[in-house]
């Protein structure tokens, strides 16, 4: 038996994904049409996988940017033999808990490698995927980690601003293993993408160094040619498909409708008549079936080999190989922290914030090589590279990322990095600056990726650069997203804990939040457990009869509820001191000891140089607060302090004031 002309085997992308999206009866169908042939190119003759072992370390990682045409990725697991992508969840497409939902939602073992729909978000993951393999690449060498990643892309995805971003680091860096298909069909949903860009996309790339081939993207042998040559090519490479959207539905082709207007079973008819395809819907035949299943296996040798050479490893090279793959911590990193933590007892000294990030990082490189650092053009005053090298185009080896002013890339990037493992990623910013890497790190939330995103300068502390980078409102929006861990260290000694926190915590991101100003010690002895792990704890306590007020903080706000606890004391009023580092860990413990700290009866006030949302959950309904009612202002830190009223005298006049309602 001949086997199935290429143009078959793309009309099985074509019509499971006509038939999945009439069965659903929404969907869209512009992409998986419009790149069928493309998608055949790729998957039948050059990606290297193997569908019946979908984790498999050094396989290719293929990113669907333009998640929207989420089918197109389905349509390829399910024919290529993905065991989670069988037909029936094809069918289930879009439906309450099947695997083919209406984006792709992050699942290595499904085949899936990131969560995309925001568009650009997966071009940078794609490009953030492409660094950490060639990190790997320089560390464990080219017989364990040699692989490349694809990206298909749509033009949303380079009209966003990260697409830009991504396109101009990526040049600038040489990554030669990441290749772009572009989907060019010149539609948007809104029209012809006439309507908002006039310049010659193709263009944009080659002047940021990139390895430029434009084809036919319906020309299965045209794209294949292509993907030879951006192998032989040390630049990254584009590879501009020209192609119709929607191809093959009469009615939507080559419009704006072919997006994701309503697909009808009359539709459906018609394209099987006029590509001459017989078959009853979701019914592949079994030449082209066994055709896709045998493009499944095609790199069993390659497989193989890899296997192999990673069982051939001396155990001790192994074990490293496996630990950092499978993301476990190394033995003794603990121990770091712990020696931060006497260390900073022991000298008493109060530096900034993030300068103590810093010098804990920059400790945890003896033990932890796997850690990268991007960092947005902000080497000084966060000082995180010092001992690390650059990844540049000329050295893999560099664990420090340049990220040049591109906060959204470099969030994205990190997202990449933590989904193609074998790093930890660190994303280094200003915090008024999260707002521009926010999309990326709603992404890491919802994929639950350990990505550890680190902010400085995170309040009127700032001082005198006045109050576009005095963020007030931030904390309380990060502490509202889901399945994001906001830790606001108060001194030397919380700032290790938190690190041990963010290090240990695999099933989601992590915003690590430091001062620019000094922190004083309010720990000043030295104790092994972590008392930051439950969240909130009582850090001094109320003396002289029961407690009558508690008082509450985070991060530098802590020394000035120290300081408020002395004056009521000196008062006469039994004050106890909770700090705060991480809410989210708090309001997980139970309700006794959540009660335990916060004594119900007490009265309540927190202090924090940020806005008061998000409080009043502690506070309760007579509770009180010190902070920021608005937007800050250029002066010096001290002075700032002090004009809008965040200080020990104003918050013990505020738990006072409190008291005197309650006797009445």
């Amino acid at each position: 038996m001949s086997s199935p002309a290429p143009t078959q085997l793309a009309h099985a992308i074509r019509f499971l994904a006509i038939d999945a999206i009439v069965h659903a009866t929404e969907g869209h169908q512009g992409v998986p049409l419009g790149m069928a042939e493309t998608a055949t190119a790729l998957y039948t003759r050059h990606l290297k996988f193997m569908a019946s072992d979908p984790t498999w370390p050094d396989r290719d990682r293929v990113v669907l940017s333009n998640g929207h045409g989420s089918m197109l990725l389905y349509a390829l697991l399910h024919l290529t033999g993905y065991e989670a992508i069988s037909i029936d969840e094809i069918q289930r497409f879009r439906q309450l808990g099947s695997h083919c939902e209406g984006h792709p939602e992050y699942e290595p073992a499904h085949g899936i490698e990131v969560t995309t729909g925001p568009l650009g978000q997966g071009i940078a993951n794609a490009f953030g995927m492409a660094v950490a393999e060639a990190y790997l690449n320089a560390r464990f060498g080219g017989g364990l980690v040699d692989h490349r990643t694809y990206a298909f892309v749509g033009d949303g995805c380079l009209q966003e601003g990260i697409g830009q971003e991504m396109v101009s680091l990526a040049g600038h860096l040489g990554l030669g293993k990441l290749t772009l298909l572009w989907d060019d069909n010149r539609i948007t949903d809104d029209g012809a993408t006439s309507l908002s860009i006039s310049e010659d996309v193709a263009e944009r790339f080659r002047v940021a160094q990139w390895h430029v081939v434009e084809v036919d993207g319906h020309d299965i042998d045209a794209v294949s040619a292509a993907l030879a040559a951006a192998k032989q090519d040390p630049r990254p490479s584009l590879i501009a498909c020209r192609t119709v959207i929607a191809r093959g539905i009469a009615r939507l082709q080559g419009q704006r409708g072919g997006h994701s207007a309503r697909l009808h079973p009359e539709d459906a008819d018609r394209a099987r008549n006029d590509l001459d395809w017989p078959h009853a819907p979701f019914d592949i035949p079994a030449p082209v079936l066994q055709a896709w299943r045998d493009a499944g296996r095609r790199s069993a040798d390659a497989h193989a080999a890899w296997q192999a050479r990673r069982d051939a490893l001396p155990a001790d090279q192994r074990a490293e190989f496996d630990r950092v793959l499978a993301g476990e911590l190394p033995a003794g990193w603990r121990d770091v922290l712990q020696a931060c933590k006497r260390r900073a007892v022991d000298s008493g000294e109060a530096p900034g914030g993030i300068m103590i990030s810093a010098d804990i990082n920059d400790r945890l490189s003896d033990v932890l090589p796997e850690r990268m650092v991007g960092c947005a053009d902000l080497e000084a005053p966060t000082s995180h590279k010092r001992r690390l090298a650059a990844f540049t185009a000329e050295d893999r080896s560099g664990a420090y990322v340049h990220c040049g002013v591109r906060e959204h890339l470099m969030g994205a990037m990190a997202n990449g990095m933590a989904a193609h493992g074998g790093v930890i990623p660190l994303a280094v910013t200003y915090l008024a600056f999260s707002d521009y890497e926010r999309p990326a790190m709603r992404m890491a939330a919802l994929m639950g990726l350990p990505v550890k995103f680190v902010f400085s300068h995170d309040s009127i502390g700032v001082g005198k650069n006045g109050p576009t980078h005095q963020p007030v409102e931030i904390l309380a929006s990060l502490r509202a997203m889901p399945n994001m861990l906001v830790l606001r260290p108060a001194d030397a000694v919380e700032a290790a804990e938190c690190w041990e926190l963010a290090l240990e915590h695999r099933t989601g991101p992590v915003s690590l939040v430091f001062a620019r100003q000094a922190l004083p010690l309010v720990r000043t002895a030295h104790e092994a457990d972590n008392r930051s792990r439950r969240g909130g704890y009582v850090l001094a306590e109320a003396e002289g009869g029961p407690r009558a007020v508690t008082l509450m903080s985070t991060g530098s706000e802590v020394a000035i509820a120290v300081q408020a606890r002395t004056l009521l004391q000196a008062a006469g009023i039994p004050t106890a001191v909770v700090s705060m580092p991480c809410c989210e860990r708090f309001d997980a413990q139970d309700r006794a000891y959540r009660d335990s700290v916060l004594a119900p009866g007490s009265v309540r006030v927190a202090v924090e140089a940020a806005v008061r949302f998000g409080w009043d959950r502690y506070l309760g309904e007579h509770g009180g607060f010190v902070g920021m009612t608005g937007f800050g202002a250029s002066a010096s830190a001290e002075t700032l302090y002090l004009h809008f009223g965040i200080t020990p005298a104003a918050v013990a006049a505020e738990a006072q004031r409190l008291l005197s309602v309650r006797r009445y």
